[in-house]
């Protein structure tokens, strides 16, 4: 069955889901704001939620189309072919949003779509009254400008959530994003990694488990699960098996996790056990403006060797203080005058960063921290002297 995917992403990571999706093998379609398009089928439904490390969600698109009335509006999602994805005891609620469009009520739109989705079901299956006692197909609409884009969710719960986050410390960052942060940087399973504000572990916990090629879906469950159109396959249970043993458990990892609090400390190392990783992550409690480089940390890495820390660092929107953040930021810079082979990886709010640390960042890219507007400013360390 060939179906139209769509997989969402925070503003901002579009092309880094889009590299995911080609990747997996899938063709694309298109790429917007927030939102990527390509082709799949049942297969592709499976594979892409328990493959997408950045994404937000995993969707059907049903289809687009532009309305300024209600009635037009009714018309418009009877016409498309629900019954292809909804069985007779489907549940369908419906959610969405409306921006600059004439039919800006949001639960007027979602009245008017699930009657118009309930006549449309109610026709085909002849049927004055839908149970609805079966499987979730949740139906999303996006308004924009008059135009509306119909999705059906394929992910249940959004998909940074792993599973493993078990225990949580101010200013949490969503795992989606870290693992992005993880694939924008030079880091790969050969490297040596740090990060030395951790806070519960997500950044060093999602670079290990993309050393790994741990599927970050494998703990947890999915909406579409329970579909018809997967009733009499194997395909879960199939995409569930290659995943485990697409997994590298064998390459020695170096990674150092490390933070001042105490209790984030103890969030990260337990947050690393349910992810599976504890093994492959040095978490400990240091104050990073009393980092050393060159004394084993990260483990066994020196001020010769290529590091790449990676680090959500303290602002004064979310946590810190300005004195403490001031002396993290004169501390990195002593790091990057002492070892011009590290490479840092930072992502805050601060526009003031490339000042305190006397130095213009290599790239940046502007992305979203929640609702916080930040940049993730890199710092490209000297290639390293070639071996032999």
């Amino acid at each position: 069955m060939k179906l139209e995917l769509v997989a969402t992403a925070t503003f901002g990571l579009e092309a880094v889901v889009r590299r995911e999706i080609e990747a997996l093998g899938y063709r694309i379609l298109k790429t917007e704001d927030g939102r990527v398009t390509y082709m799949g089928d049942e297969r592709a439904i499976a594979r892409s939620n328990l493959w997408l490390r950045s994404a937000d969600r995993v969707y059907v698109r049903m289809g687009e189309f532009e309305a300024k009335e209600f009635e037009e509006l009714f018309q418009q999602i009877k016409a498309l072919e629900w019954e292809s994805i909804i069985p007779l005891e489907g549940a369908f609620p419906v959610v969405g949003g409306s921006v600059k469009s004439a039919l800006h009520s949001v639960p007027a739109c979602q009245k008017i779509i699930k009657k118009a989705v309930s006549a449309r079901l109610g026709e085909f299956y002849c049927r004055e009254i839908l149970p609805e006692t079966g499987a979730e197909y949740r139906i999303r609409f996006i308004a924009h400008k008059d135009r509306f884009l119909m999705l059906v969710d394929t992910s249940g719960a959004g998909l940074h959530k792993r599973g493993y986050r078990v225990r949580d410390v101010a200013a949490p960052m969503k795992e989606t994003l870290a693992a992005a942060l993880v694939q924008l940087s030079f880091y790969n399973k050969d490297r040596v990694m740090a990060d030395p504000c951790c806070g519960s572990g997500t950044i060093p916990i999602e670079a290990a488990m993309i050393a790994r090629n741990i599927a970050p879906g494998l703990s947890r469950s999915f909406a579409s699960e329970g579909w018809d159109i997967f009733a009499g396959t194997d395909i879960w249970k199939e995409e569930r098996r290659l995943a485990y043993e697409a997994a590298d458990f064998d390459t020695p990892l170096r990674i150092t996790a490390m933070d001042i609090d105490p209790k984030a400390v103890r969030a990260a190392k337990e947050n690393a056990d349910e992810a599976g990783v504890a093994d492959d992550i040095d978490i400990i409690k240091m104050d990073m403006t009393g980092w050393e480089p060159g004394a084993g940390i990260p483990r066994g890495a020196g001020k010769d060797e290529p590091v790449v820390v990676i680090s959500n660092l303290p602002y004064g929107q979310r946590i810190g203080d300005s004195s403490g953040i001031s002396a993290i930021y004169g501390h990195i810079r002593e790091m990057m005058a002492e070892c011009p082979l590290w490479s840092f990886f930072l992502i805050t709010s601060d526009k003031d960063i490339e000042k305190q640390l006397g130095r213009k960042a290599d790239r940046r890219r502007k992305l979203y921290n929640g609702t916080i507007e930040t940049q993730f400013y890199q710092f490209h360390g000297e290639k390293p002297p070639r071996r032999g």
